[in-house]
């Protein structure tokens, strides 16, 4: 990094919208829009589209695969061998 460069770290909130929530961090991001927080402050705020209060793996709402169905739609296309059905006849 250049000697002369400053980097500007300082206390930003980052809110998801989607879910409602907001937490207090430090980072080099920064905004127009401020928001007053908890402490009587007021810091930057940026928005994001989703964290780990929306997003699904963390509320455990993920959509699972049937790997059940998976198989079986397997074995219905290709037989239970997985061979494909009948062997090529030669001749």
């Amino acid at each position: 990094m250049k000697p002369d460069a400053s980097i500007s770290y300082q206390q930003v909130v980052f809110r998801d919208r989607t879910a409602g929530f907001a937490f207090l961090t430090r980072s080099t991001a920064t905004s127009e829009h401020t928001i007053e927080w908890d402490d009587g402050n007021t810091y930057p705020v940026v928005d994001v589209e989703i964290s780990s209060e929306s997003h699904p793996f963390y509320t455990g709402k993920a959509r699972t695969l049937d790997a059940e169905g998976r198989v079986a739609q397997f074995e219905r296309r290709y037989g239970q061998d997985g061979q494909g059905g009948e062997p090529p006849v030669a001749g």
